[in-house]
């Protein structure tokens, strides 16, 4: 008698542990304090808004782990390797800046778990091939169309202030190889820290260079700050920017500073706005919905919808891989892995996702509108 009923508690242990190893973990980490908060906190958002849309594979359950990395670039890469290594994700997702994005997917790649970046980057080279995808649409697409943007607008010389990281590079590489061939002069580079609180003696060159437009290539709460200076020197030039300024934190901060500004976006920011004929507006407007419901606030920012979308391209991997593997096991991530890299025409809010091996973006002319802030509101340029 003793031993059948060891038995079957054993064979109910055994069932419990096959059904937690059944679950598809996801590690997710984010900045939700320091300098990279303005962005982290909607991506975050976003996430639980994707939880809350999706919370199956099948019949499949997901298990989410979420962790705050206070956007510390060594921190996301600790936090990359606990939920790798003590969590046993199946993949990881984050985070808010391109340093900590890069930080996450060197564990990534080591230790060949896949990773969604929600922030424009592209990954280290590894000897362990590519393990992870970009969500965001690269910094030269969007750059590429503020240049179109500015020369229609008739500006001959620009001028430049960004981060001094990773994000500020590729901006400005970005704008160097786009205005060569649109006859666009950069007349400086000027750089500053997330975490500054004044770029006055950057403003006053840019000032003094008399150029007839400004692009910066900050982000978030932080990429207001030259926008102020600016206006305190009493510059009234063009105003231009890129998508990382979009959320509702860079609005208030910056201000009437920022009235007139124009950006390259995701169609999710004007979903309402754009044509029946949109690919991506029935589930930018779904999003909204579900994205009101879990937060009990409105969308009012593209980060979120970044997170919102990683999730869709992630669920729709995860039916392939199931196929091949069990979530839990390195073949499971590998088949993961392999399914993030052929994703085929999935709609999301910013764009329509295809991927394919060495490539990191997966995006085309389908997810960039023009956008201009008016009043506090970012309306579509036609």
């Amino acid at each position: 008698m003793l031993l059948r009923f060891c038995g079957a508690v054993a064979s109910l242990l055994l069932a419990v542990a096959s059904a937690s190893a059944a679950d598809i973990t996801v590690g997710f980490v984010t900045s939700l304090s320091g300098p990279g908060a303005s962005i982290g906190i909607p991506y975050e958002k976003g996430i639980v808004a994707a939880d809350a849309f999706v919370g199956k594979v099948g019949d499949t359950n997901i298990k989410l782990i979420r962790l705050d990395d206070a956007s510390d670039p060594s921190a996301a890469s600790r936090d990359a390797r606990k939920l790798v290594e003590e969590d046993k994700v199946d993949i990881l997702i984050g985070t808010s800046g391109t340093p900590g994005v890069v930080a996450m997917a060197v564990v990534a790649a080591e230790t060949k778990t896949p990773m969604i970046s929600l922030t424009p980057a592209s990954a280290p080279q590894n000897p362990n091939g590519q393990w992870m995808i970009s969500i965001p649409q690269p910094p030269p697409m969007m750059v590429d169309a503020v240049v179109e943007r500015m020369k229609k607008d008739g500006v001959k010389k620009v001028a430049y202030i960004g981060f001094s990281d990773s994000w500020g590079d590729l901006v400005y590489d970005a704008l160097m190889k786009t205005a060569g061939p649109a006859h666009l002069e950069v007349l400086t580079n000027e750089r500053y820290a997330r975490s500054d609180t004044s770029v006055t003696g950057q403003a006053l060159k840019i000032v003094a260079a008399q150029p007839d437009a400004v692009l910066t290539g900050g982000s978030g709460t932080p990429g207001a700050l030259p926008y102020l200076a600016l206006a305190d020197r009493g510059y009234k030039g063009g105003l231009y920017g890129t998508h990382a300024l979009i959320n509702s934190d860079f609005v208030r901060v910056g201000g009437a500073s920022v009235e007139g500004l124009i950006v390259p976006a995701g169609p999710v920011i004007v979903a309402e706005q754009l044509p029946d004929t949109s690919p991506t507006k029935k589930v930018s407007m779904v999003f909204r919905e579900v994205y009101q419901k879990a937060n009990g606030t409105p969308a009012n920012d593209s980060f979120s919808a970044y997170s919102f979308d990683a999730w869709l391209v992630f669920v729709d991997a995860a039916k392939r891989a199931l196929q091949k593997a069990q979530p839990g096991t390195p073949e499971f991530r590998e088949a993961l892995k392999d399914a993030l890299l052929t994703t085929k025409d999935v709609v999301g809010t910013h764009a329509v996702y295809n991927f394919k091996p060495g490539s990191f973006f997966g995006v085309d002319e389908r997810s960039q509108v023009l956008v201009q802030l008016q009043k506090g509101q970012w309306k579509l340029l036609q």
